[in-house]
Parts: C-alpha cells; sequence; structure tokens
C-alpha cells in the first residue's frame, strides 16, 4: 500500500472515532434545549425534515443514530439505538 493511502486510510479511521453519537452525548440531551444547542453538542445533522413549526433531525446512519424531534426551536422528544 502506497504511502497516501495509507494515510487517508488512517483519515477516515481517525475520523469515524470522532464520532460524537454516543451515549454519552446523548444524556446530555433534555427536552427544551434549542436547535442550536443540540447542534453544539452533535455536529450537524445527517438528515431532517419537517412541517409546520414540526421537524425531525436525525444524527448517524441506521445501526448507530440520534434522533431528535422539535417544535418550533426546541426539543419535544428525542431517541438513540446502537449508542457505545
Amino acid at each position: 500500500m502506497s504511502l497516501g493511502k495509507f494515510a487517508l486510510l488512517g483519515f477516515c479511521l481517525l475520523l469515524a472515532a470522532c464520532s460524537k453519537v454516543t451515549q454519552e452525548n446523548y444524556s446530555q440531551l433534555k427536552t427544551g434545549m434549542t436547535k442550536a444547542e443540540v447542534e453544539s453538542l452533535l455536529g450537524d445533522p445527517t438528515d431532517c425534515s419537517g412541517a409546520m413549526g414540526l421537524s425531525s433531525c436525525t444524527w448517524g446512519d441506521r445501526k448507530q443514530f440520534i434522533s431528535v424531534q422539535y417544535a418550533g426551536e426546541k426539543v419535544m422528544m428525542f431517541s438513540g439505538e446502537g449508542l457505545n
């Protein structure tokens, strides 16, 4: 394996290890938090959707994720799966 490919592989592994989708971060979520507070904790969401003042954002993938539902700009409820 060339040095460049080895360095790229190492960088990708480092990024995966820095995921903010963890049990520790999940335990810091509270109802009533603002979207800005949640994004400060978890980073940019993987996906968001919503209508009529309600929205849902997800961080992670199908096996390991945190999902947050908002009413307006405030956390209404949240869930997670596969957290370490």
